[in-house]
């Protein structure tokens, strides 16, 4: 027994210490947020002093010199459009091939889940080309390009799930006079709410930290997202301004962290319904 709770100690130390040192990062980001620019390149570590202490100088050089704001409604407006669409689009699509058996139907499932194995650097260049040719290049051409690479994790897990759900429901439905869509909207979809919830929280911290994806595809004369400003923040002979860099990503990561640990609890819920198969 003393044995046991010796090694249990021990392995409640070392992950105390793992954790601690995958936060520390944004400790460090916290910290430097509100110092000035050359007490974070010379002082990284150090907590703000009377010299150093700057207040909320960078977030307002961040807001008002660079255009965060604005970053941050584009952000959210490509982020709630993608995975609203993703969700509906990919549910409804998973439903379709689990419920009809065919060639077919098996052949889409197969290229969905392979698009998850193809690495994106072999089409980064070509999806450039194409998004400037079909004028793709806008926050609501970037939807649709959002579902093509979403696509694939979303059909697998919802897939998952659809096969776990009775088909007698559905006909049961059917017998009381509902159309497939209204079956879909108002018998599966309700059901599927956990998978909903778990791919929606990947989706959304995927789409919401993406950098390449807006930087191929956006006209960047018109339109940022706050990794794009972000970018953009070193200027020419390797000049960078550290302070509202630090500013920015304090206030990109905060929203999303908060809305991960709201929602943590679902995503093994969701991910252990999808993987049930019957």
């Amino acid at each position: 027994m003393k044995g046991k709770k010796l090694a249990r100690g021990f392995a409640s130390v070392l992950f105390a210490v793992i954790s601690l040192l995958y936060i520390s990062p944004i400790l460090i980001v916290l910290v430097n947020a509100f110092k000035k620019k050359i007490f974070i390149s010379s002082q990284p570590f150090t907590l703000p002093n009377e010299k150093s202490f700057v207040g909320l100088e960078n977030f307002q050089t961040a807001m008002e010199k660079y255009g965060f704001v604005e970053a941050v409604g584009w952000n959210l407006l490509i982020t709630i459009s993608s995975v609203f669409v993703i969700l509906i689009c990919t549910s409804m699509f998973a439903w379709f091939i689990t419920r009809v058996q065919s060639r077919t139907t098996k052949l889409l499932y197969l290229l969905c889940v392979f698009s998850m194995v193809v690495p994106f650097q072999m089409v980064m260049f070509t999806l450039s080309k194409v998004t400037d040719t079909l004028k793709l290049n806008t926050p609501w051409g970037l939807i649709i390009i959002y579902l093509g690479f979403g696509a694939g994790l979303a059909v697998f897990m919802f897939c998952g799930f659809v096969k776990s759900i009775p088909v007698e429901i559905e006909e049961a439905a059917m017998i009381d006079g509902c159309t497939p869509v209204q079956t879909f909207f108002k018998v599966v979809l309700p059901i599927m709410k956990p998978t909903y919830i778990s791919v929606g929280i990947l989706e959304t911290m995927w789409i919401w930290n993406d950098f390449l994806l807006p930087y191929l595809s956006l006209d960047r004369n018109k339109y940022n997202t706050i990794p794009m400003v972000i970018q953009m923040m070193q200027g020419s002979y390797g000049r960078v301004d550290m302070g509202a860099i630090m500013a920015c990503l304090v206030m990109a990561v905060i929203p999303i962290i908060v809305f991960y640990l709201s929602c943590q609890k679902h995503i093994i819920k969701g991910v252990a319904a999808g993987a049930v198969k019957g």
